[in-house]
């Protein structure tokens, strides 16, 4: 039927954007007069990047092909409206989320716009893991934000050789969240916890960022820039309350003196 891959296109744009692209888009939509490339453009520069290149390109062309004689202002009501629906089935749903190359017959959400999401749906607190950090300032941004509005925020990162840890360098992933230095608690994994057996050190490897008892983001991305935006990484968000709780709990158990390997850092 005419129209349905244009409507699948606006579905699917309204999956793959964060939200804050998708208010953008709208206002750039509602005052365009039809499909032609100077809204391609305006939508691209309202949201530089190269992801963002190919949905413009895609919303215009089926605008073009399927539905040329709709004005702006329906199809930014319809893209809101996309939105709306996407946030209401995914409130409970489990999202595939990558980094880097994306593919044009699946649809996914970028790391970076969900780790901004996860820490911004925080109310209590917000439990951060990672490995390497580094280059992240929007990031960091965001937990100094979330810590300021009353959420407790728990960095557990990975040391340097020199301090016991796996992370090559002098300096361990706590350097990059220096701000957050009296807004958070850090954690570590300290050399006299490690088991010693044979020859290479165990890593704190994990990457998680948890907000409350309510969604996770668990990925093979660290928290550094290159991982959340070009390196080919893959993650998932899942929002079960039960998994959710149980995978904080494990931590917290982890973090419980004297029998937890974590240590607060001083």
């Amino acid at each position: 039927m005419t129209g349905d891959s244009f409507a699948r296109t606006i579905a699917g744009t309204a999956a793959d954007l964060p939200s804050g692209h998708i208010a953008v888009w709208a206002e750039v939509l509602s005052r365009a007069h039809g499909p032609d490339r100077s809204v391609e453009v305006a939508l691209i520069e309202a949201r530089p990047g190269h992801a963002i290149t190919i949905h413009a390109r895609r919303l215009i062309d089926a605008w073009r092909t399927e539905a040329p004689d709709l004005p702006g202002p329906a199809v930014a009501l319809a893209l809101r409206s996309a939105a709306q629906v996407h946030q209401q089935q995914t409130a409970q749903r489990s999202e595939l989320v990558i980094s880097g190359p994306t593919s044009p017959s699946v649809s996914v959400r970028l790391t970076s716009s969900v780790v901004v999401e996860v820490i911004r749906a925080a109310r209590s607190s917000l439990l951060v893991v990672s490995f390497a950090a580094y280059g992240v300032t929007a990031v960091v941004d965001e937990l100094v934000a979330a810590a300021r509005r009353n959420v407790h925020v728990d960095l557990v990162l990975e040391s340097s050789v020199e301090d016991g840890g796996a992370l090559r360098g002098r300096l361990g992933a706590s350097v990059a969240f220096a701000a957050l230095r009296d807004l958070a608690t850090f954690w570590h994994w300290p050399a006299h916890r490690r088991s010693t057996g044979g020859t290479s050190r165990p890593a704190l490897h994990a990457k998680l960022i948890a907000a409350d008892d309510r969604c996770v983001l668990i990925s093979s991305a660290n928290l550094t820039d290159r991982a959340l935006t070009h390196n080919l990484e893959v993650g998932v968000v899942l929002r079960n309350p039960d998994l959710v709780r149980k995978l904080v709990a494990h931590f917290t158990a982890l973090m419980r003196a004297p029998a937890g390997p974590l240590e607060r850092l001083r």
